[in-house]
C-alpha cells in the first residue's frame, strides 16, 4: 500500500471563528466524500492559511470530529506571495491507499477552483 497526496482548498469571505470552521469541515467531507476515504486510512492532514485568517486554528474542529481524534493534524501559514488568492484554506491530505495517482480526486471549492481549474470538476 502506497501513500497518496490529496489536495484541497476552500476561501472564506470573513475572518471569523465559526465561518473558518464551517469551511474547513465543508473541504474535509468533500475530499473524503470524493476520494472513499475514512480516517483509519490518513496518515496526516497538513492544513494551510493565508495570512489574513487568524481567528482560529483550522484543525480545531477535525480534532472535534468522531473517529479523528488520532489523526495527525498540522496547521501554518501559507507563503504571502503578493496577488495570491485571499482568506483561503488549504489542505495535503496523505492517505494510505492503494489508488493509482489519477484515482485521487482532489477538491477546489468556491474561489479556490482558480488555483486549479484543470482538477477542479465542472
Amino acid at each position: 500500500m502506497g501513500v497518496r497526496g490529496i489536495r484541497g482548498a476552500i476561501t472564506v469571505e470573513h475572518n471569523e471563528e465559526n465561518e473558518i470552521l464551517s469551511a474547513t469541515t465543508e473541504l474535509l467531507h468533500r475530499i473524503v466524500l470524493e476520494n472513499g476515504i475514512v480516517p483509519e486510512e490518513i496518515a496526516s492532514v497538513f492544513i494551510t492559511v493565508t495570512p489574513d485568517l487568524t481567528a482560529t486554528f483550522p484543525a480545531k474542529t477535525i480534532r472535534q470530529m468522531k473517529d479523528w481524534e488520532l489523526v495527525p493534524l498540522m496547521c501554518s501559514l501559507e507563503i504571502p506571495v503578493e496577488g495570491a488568492l485571499p482568506k483561503c484554506i488549504r489542505f495535503m491530505v496523505m492517505v494510505n491507499t492503494e489508488k493509482k495517482q489519477d484515482e485521487i480526486v482532489h477538491v477546489y471549492l468556491r474561489e479556490a477552483m482558480r488555483l486549479r481549474p484543470d482538477l477542479t470538476k465542472s
